[in-house]
């Protein structure tokens, strides 16, 4: 109880951090406000269930990672589906072969698209 307690102060601390950074400070991240504080909100399982996922495409997680737009919107979406503990239980018991067995997800034609390019 106490750690979750901690972790949601944590949270808080950094979502205000966000509100001192300037103008400039965002520019050189790259981020807008929003996408910043949507980006600290993700819980830290939504990078593993992603990785998992682009493994399941043939996607290496770095090419994920080098296009900075697509991967925030595979946290963003990742993040707020309504399948990601039935996802996640999924991933992490091998029941989630191949892009066939990933139908549910709405970041499957995102993994797709970037397979195909891979390959």
């Amino acid at each position: 109880m106490f750690d979750r307690i901690r972790a949601l102060i944590d949270r808080w601390h950094d979502l205000r951090s966000i509100d001192t950074l300037s103008d400039r400070d965002l520019d050189d991240l790259g981020l807008s406000r929003a996408q910043l504080a949507e980006f600290i909100s993700i819980p830290a399982d939504v990078p593993d269930r992603i990785a998992r996922m682009a493994a399941v495409f043939g996607v290496p997680e770095a090419e994920l990672q080098a296009n900075r737009a697509d991967y925030l919107e595979l946290l963003g979406t990742c993040h707020h589906c309504a399948a990601s503990a039935a996802c996640s239980l999924s991933l992490h018991h091998g029941d989630i072969r191949s892009p066939a067995d990933a139908t549910f997800c709405p970041n499957a034609k995102l993994y797709a698209d970037r397979a195909a390019v891979a390959a």
